[in-house]
């Protein structure tokens, strides 16, 4: 699902939604996917029976490919969530596909990946998800893969996060993107919304997936 790297046209799966519901009994009625790249996970939602999807993706080029990928049977949204509503820089590779795009500057990811090279930018719209987000009742998981900008995300999401069970997240233990967030930063933020991590995956070292439940 999540992953700085990959083979052409797809993403590394290094937890599995389907295995994580079936052993934690989580049953989704909606779910949030922000920095949804072309919808790899949808058909993953659809043999779920997830009714309620909204997909947020800022790049332009992902955008026009989730579309087709998607079509109508989603809502999706060409927009970046953080924790103010304005106008943000992302720095862009084509190397990965763009999966490894981020808003915040390429760090130890440069030394990690010299194959990725970040060689264009584009000024995306960034909105709140609490600001942003219709009937948040209807909305019980989050699935969230930024390259480490995870922690702002959550922070405009604090309302939503009142009806969120479960989330998905790339995690980070070293600073692949500048200052991006630690594991540890997640884990205290989340524990004030009574979230716990139940499973993590270093699949790739530094970096890898981590899903929370509300205790």
């Amino acid at each position: 699902m999540f992953g700085n790297v990959g083979p052409v046209g797809a993403k590394n799966l290094s937890l599995n939604l389907e295995e994580l519901v079936q052993k934690y009994q989580v049953k989704i009625k909606g779910l949030i996917h922000v920095g949804a790249h072309y919808g790899q996970e949808y058909e993953i939602y659809q043999k779920l029976g997830i009714v309620n999807l909204i997909f947020f993706e800022p790049l332009s080029q992902n955008f026009e490919i989730l579309k087709t990928h998607v079509g109508e049977k989603a809502k999706l949204f060409q927009k970046a969530l953080g924790n103010e509503n304005k106008k943000v820089k992302m720095y862009i590779e084509s190397a990965n596909n763009g999966m490894s795009s981020s808003i915040l500057k390429p760090q130890k990811h440069l030394e990690q990946y010299p194959q990725i090279v970040f060689d264009q930018e584009e000024i995306v719209e960034m909105v709140r998800l609490d600001d942003f987000l219709p009937e948040k009742e209807n909305y019980n998981f989050l699935t969230i893969d930024v390259q480490g900008y995870e922690l702002e995300v959550l922070k405009g999401s604090r309302e939503t996060l009142t009806s969120i069970s479960g989330i998905l997240t790339e995690v980070n233990r070293d600073e692949l993107y500048e200052n991006c967030v630690q594991v540890e930063q997640l884990d205290d933020f989340l524990e004030r919304f009574d979230f716990h991590r139940v499973e993590t995956n270093w699949e790739g070292g530094t970096w890898g997936d981590a899903f929370y439940l509300k205790k």
